[in-house]
């Protein structure tokens, strides 16, 4: 039976943009995934202080912006899931349920990289999928060697990736929602129709936390 290649991107999706959207698209492509699953987060622990739309809203738009693509999906797993969101969990979750011949790639942003040695149960998470870094505006190629010294053998389960490099942060699409300023160029359609509809984040300076997810 035939492996079935399967990457994974987990995030707030507060809101899923543009960025989101070219990073699953080349990783998809480089690595010959089959597909590429968004898993938006329910409590995500990193981000436990911080205020985040519901879930339902970060969900419909996740689904609104992949409806063009067949080989993207999303998954609710973590918001149906009670408490904190781990990686682990996650990909232990999705691996029982796709079987032992899928092989897992789980997506990060290289600023994600130097955060792994406090991530939970990380030498269980390595264990169940291959980790693929991917640019994040504002950081460095991250230093392999020293993440080793910390995670020993850590790099040999990491997929470097040196593109796309996109600057769009969900923070930035929030400020210019709240400010009334276009943010079209950020989002597809469906979900700028969405925000609008709905009208997410017009009060989000003076009610959310800041995050750049």
């Amino acid at each position: 039976m035939a492996v079935v290649k399967v990457g994974v991107m987990g995030g707030t999706f507060d809101p899923v943009h543009n960025g989101h959207l070219a990073i699953a698209g080349e990783a998809r492509v480089k690595l010959d995934l089959d597909e590429v699953i968004f898993i938006p987060a329910g409590q995500p622990w990193l981000k436990s202080n911080m205020i985040i739309s519901p879930a339902a809203d970060r969900l419909e738009m996740v689904r609104l912006a992949i409806a063009p693509y067949p080989y993207f999906k999303v998954s609710d797993i973590e918001v149906e899931r009670e408490g904190p969101s781990y990686a682990v969990d996650t990909m232990a979750q999705l691996k029982n349920k796709l079987g032992k011949n899928s092989q897992l790639f789980f997506l990060m942003g290289w600023d994600c990289l130097e955060q792994l040695p406090k991530w939970y149960k990380i030498k269980r998470l390595i264990e169940l999928c291959e980790l693929v870094a991917l640019p994040r505006p504002g950081y460095s190629l991250p230093d392999l060697p020293s993440l080793d010294e910390k995670i020993p053998g850590i790099s040999s389960k990491i997929i470097m990736l040196d593109s796309p490099r996109i600057d769009i942060s969900a923070t930035g699409i929030r400020e210019r929602v709240a400010d009334g300023l276009p943010f079209s160029s950020l989002v597809p359609a469906a979900v700028e129709r969405y925000i609008q509809d709905k009208r997410l984040y017009l009060a989000w300076k003076s009610t959310f936390t800041q995050d750049s997810s």
